[in-house]
């Protein structure tokens, strides 16, 4: 692994199965630092912007989420993850990472396309957090196809089965009973706003989670509950090698010349989950490397 992830740098080619593990990566990511102005990294700088917050993290495990429960820790809350059985070992390294930093992260392996489970993560969460102040919807799924006729009626029911229909079952498990500053932080993507055509089906879910994200922060603002929603670019996470091909990945790149760090993501998420972002409700944030969109 190179010390810096530069501009310009591009992670190597590789494969792995699903569901991807971030402890497989070719490349190790980076979960809690920021870049320096000479093209290094620097330990990101917590503020107590989250002190005594709870937060409940959904892809914990690996990836954006790890990263998200790590600044979260580091900002003062505690966090509650939940992850497939099959990533238990990333989700432990994230309990251990956040609890490095004085903070409680407690853990569940479970399925999420069932509204069952989304409601026993919604239960046991308010169980052993006593409050969620903060639902991080962000566990997803994608597959590249070429082509809509590649595109099977199994994986377009998966790919919403997962990315759009868990936020659905825990934001109304949850949202009644949030209070007056409580946040919902909705993970969508670039791929929304131009229209990624070999990501048809996960392009679908994301305008999809836009518009959950837009809609429902309308119901609920009269109560001072914000519902906003990050809308990343390219982000080094084991999802990449696990469902790219080789020619997607040579130019997995971003305007300014290199991929994301999950923990330039997970700043965001910092952001509208506390109080620099109290008159914001409604919005998507683009940290995309210098892609402009529409709003």
């Amino acid at each position: 692994m190179p010390e810096q992830f530069e501009v310009g740098f591009q992670p190597p080619v590789s494969h792995q199965d699903l569901p991807s593990r971030e402890g497989d990566l070719p490349v190790e990511a980076i979960h809690d630092k920021l870049p320096t102005a000479d093209g290094g990294w620097q330990p990101y700088k917590a503020a107590g912007k989250l002190e005594g917050k709870k937060a409940l993290i959904t892809g914990g495990d690996s990836g954006i989420g790890r990263a998200v429960a790590i600044l979260f820790a580091m900002e003062g809350a505690d966090s509650f993850i939940a992850y497939l059985p099959e990533e238990e070992k990333d989700a432990q390294e994230t309990k251990s990472q956040v609890e490095k930093h004085g903070r409680k992260c407690y853990t569940m392996a479970t399925d999420l396309t069932s509204p069952e489970n989304c409601q026993k993560v919604a239960d046991a969460a308010r169980k052993e957090l006593g409050h969620v102040n903060i639902l991080v919807n962000n566990a997803a799924f994608q597959m590249m196809q070429q082509d809509i006729t590649d595109i099977t009626n199994d994986q377009w029911t998966k790919t919403f089965n997962t990315n759009i229909h868990p936020y659905f079952y825990l934001a109304k498990a949850l949202v009644p009973h949030m209070k007056r500053g409580d946040t919902v932080i909705n993970n969508a993507s670039i791929n929304a706003y131009i229209g990624r055509p070999d990501l048809l089906d996960y392009t679908s879910t994301k305008g999809a989670i836009v518009a959950f994200t837009r809609g429902l922060a309308n119901q609920q603002v009269s109560k001072g509950i914000r519902v906003n929603a990050v809308c990343p670019g390219p982000v080094w996470t084991p999802l990449i090698p696990a469902t790219m091909d080789k020619s997607a990945q040579e130019q997995f790149t971003a305007p300014l010349g290199r991929p994301a760090q999950p923990s330039e993501i997970a700043t965001v998420f910092v952001f509208l989950a506390g109080p620099d972002s109290s008159m914001m409700s409604g919005q998507s944030l683009h940290p995309n490397g210098g892609t402009v969109v529409g709003s």
